[in-house]
């Protein structure tokens, strides 16, 4: 009670608490985001095993070797990624130790991505503002629970190309639920929207490769548009899509202008992200901006 009465009575004190809380939980999407992928790979090798092991075929120890591997989200503990020394906990705190350490392991010296400290400041900001956004009310939790999520998958991607079931899953189900009592759309419309998002862009998907033989995108970002229809209700799904081929075009073009890579593959993940995470806060204020300046407001 005493901390509700502060948090009610000073928006920035919460923000800046949250944004606190967002470094702490960036530093274990850093984990997802590294973790998740490898995890997964070792489960698809343990069913494979356990597939040709019923097939009466021979599977290499190498491959049964990985499946018993140990490794989690939470175990083993974090170490360097060069040398595999375990990081202590005083040299684990999250944007601050990097600095210190001037972004090098404290026991080989080598350097360390600053991607880690980016994810943990993108957190924290991305928190902070949502608090700020909704102050302590039950739509920051779904917030940050949104943000989290859109964090995790985005880093995933842009890494492997890949956008696990495991998250675009969560994330529609937990928009669902969270609208079941109007949260941020009516339920109906976040079921619309979380069938329509998946039907959109699979629409799309399949009339490119009639077209061109080719695949235009991957299943997981069917699953990420829908989560967010999920979350936003179908009347966000327009701009959604437009402001995400935006950011594709700036972010992604840049990119391939500036990289002597050019067939490299651009995932689309982040940039549904981005265009998720920028409708929660400035959709309707977006689509009432244009409806005026057209003369349709």
């Amino acid at each position: 009670m005493i901390f509700a009465d502060l948090f009610n009575g000073d928006r920035m004190y919460f923000s800046i608490a949250v944004a606190v809380f967002g470094a702490i939980l960036g530093s274990f999407l850093n984990v997802v985001i590294y973790r998740l992928p490898k995890i997964l790979h070792r489960q698809w090798i343990g069913d494979a095993t356990e597939l040709l092991t019923e097939e009466g075929l021979k599977v290499s120890g190498s491959a049964k070797q990985k499946v018993a591997d140990d490794f989690g989200l939470v175990l083993p503990r974090s170490a360097c990624p060069h040398c595999q020394t375990p990081i202590p906990a005083w040299h684990n705190i999250p944007i601050i130790s990097y600095l210190l350490l001037r972004g090098k392991c404290s026991h080989c010296k080598a350097r360390i991505s600053v991607r880690y400290p980016l994810v943990e400041l993108l957190t924290a900001l991305a928190f902070g503002f949502s608090a700020w956004q909704f102050g302590f009310d039950y739509l920051t939790f779904g917030a940050l629970v949104f943000t989290g999520l859109l964090i995790a998958m985005s880093g995933i991607d842009w890494d492997q190309k890949l956008l696990p079931d495991q998250l675009t899953y969560s994330l529609l189900w937990a928009g669902l639920l969270f609208n079941i009592n109007n949260g941020f759309v009516p339920l109906p419309a976040a079921i619309i929207g979380a069938v329509a998002g998946y039907l959109s862009l699979w629409s799309v998907y399949w009339a490119f490769k009639i077209l061109t033989g080719k695949e235009g995108m991957g299943y997981g970002d069917f699953k990420l548009l829908a989560a967010l229809g999920a979350w936003l209700g179908w009347q966000q799904l327009p701009l959604i899509i437009i402001l995400s081929a935006v950011a594709g075009l700036v972010i992604g073009g840049g990119m391939m202008l500036l990289s002597k890579d050019k067939d490299r593959q651009i995932p689309f993940g982040p940039y549904l992200a981005i265009a998720g995470w920028v409708s929660m806060f400035f959709g309707p204020n977006i689509v009432g901006a244009y409806l005026r300046a057209s003369g349709l407001s």
